[in-house]
């Protein structure tokens, strides 16, 4: 299977970036309306009347706290776009690898699927679903559990045997006791890890079409 190497997607960076330099000219605008109207103010105003220095040095502090608000959101958003490009460096050693996230989609890499299953406990057999984008099962099987938990390979072939393409499926997995009624059980997916990738200012890894945040995996394991 190709692997591609690690992309980075900075758009929510750039937007942010965008939205805080916006920021930084409108507040040097305002300061320097701001000192224009003062020094006005200062050269007309009446001997018997001046401007109230607590009002003036208040709205001074008040300009100078935005100010170094705005800069030190830029440092921050300078360093959280340092360390996700750190963090996105070190997933590079997962790509290629064997990964497992906990989620609902399912990547079907090569025409192989693969979803693992829980020990049987409360749930003595699982039925497991594989859904299309608008909700149709394309396959199902009824798996019993064991002592330890287990995989079902989908084989990427449809209930009529049709081979179905490459691309990010659907799961969902129900459990039944011994008597056949509901009971609550969890499952997993695996798959080959192609690509990290910074999305919307979130970090994600992707198997084929399939993608998952880095919060969802579960385990890596070396191979193919």
């Amino acid at each position: 299977m190709a692997v591609s190497g690690t992309a980075t997607t900075g758009t929510t960076t750039g937007t942010t970036n965008s939205a805080s330099t916006t920021a930084r000219t409108q507040l040097a605008g305002s300061f320097d309306n701001f000192l224009t109207l003062l020094t006005t103010q200062l050269k007309n105003q009446s001997p018997t009347d001046p401007l109230d220095t607590n009002q003036m040095t208040a709205q001074l502090v008040q300009f100078a706290s935005v100010e170094q608000q705005i800069a030190m959101n830029k440092n921050l958003e300078q360093m959280v776009s340092l360390q996700q490009a750190a963090q996105l460096t070190a997933a590079a050693p997962m790509l290629g690898q064997r990964v497992e996230v906990q989620g609902d989609t399912l990547p079907l890499q090569d025409g192989s699927a693969t979803v693992r299953l829980p020990a049987a406990g409360a749930a003595r057999t699982a039925r497991v679903a594989v859904l299309d984008s608008s909700g149709k099962t394309l396959r199902e099987a009824q798996v019993p559990l064991g002592s330890s938990s287990k995989d079902w390979v989908w084989d990427g072939r449809d209930s009529s045997g049709k081979q179905l393409p490459d691309g990010a499926y659907r799961v969902a997995v129900t459990g039944a006791d011994a008597s056949g009624g509901a009971a609550a059980t969890s499952f997993s997916v695996i798959g080959t890890a192609t690509a990290a990738e910074r999305v919307d200012g979130t970090l994600r890894l992707r198997m084929g079409a399939a993608s998952y945040t880095f919060d969802k995996v579960r385990s890596i394991a070396a191979g193919s």
